[in-house]
């Protein structure tokens, strides 16, 4: 009887300490963001290894003011809800009439899923640089 009790204990301490390090690591699936925006049209994809952390994510959509160090200045412009399509989220904010600067999308946290930021694209009458 004790050592099967002995055996009960160790396991929950095992399972026990790998939980902690799954949670101590994050436990979240990493998550990549992409954004296109000709003529103001901003849209993209989420992508990630797990399908939970495709869909029903939100995705902002900023116009970048200052420099990348300070992105506290930057306006967000728009936003969407992704939905999941097969093995990535797609989300679209529509034509936002921003068609000159700098802008990115970012991705919150959220169960499991990390956050993510797009890369920075520039626009110039519209038009992609």
């Amino acid at each position: 009887m004790r050592s099967r009790l002995a055996v009960l204990v160790i396991g929950l301490v095992v399972c026990s300490v790998a939980f902690a390090g799954v949670a101590a690591a994050g436990g979240s699936v990493a998550t990549r963001l992409t954004i296109r925006g000709p003529n103001g049209d901003f849209h993209g994809r989420v992508i990630s290894a797990s399908s939970s952390c495709l869909g029903d994510r939100r995705v902002s959509v900023f116009e970048q003011l200052g420099d990348e160090q300070s992105p506290s200045t930057d306006d967000r412009i728009a936003s969407d809800t992704s939905d999941q399509q097969g093995d990535h989220g797609e989300w679209s904010v529509g034509n936002t009439g921003f068609r000159d600067g700098f802008f990115y999308a970012k991705v919150g946290r959220a169960p499991g899923c990390r956050g993510a930021r797009s890369r920075t694209i520039e626009l110039v009458d519209g038009v992609p640089q």
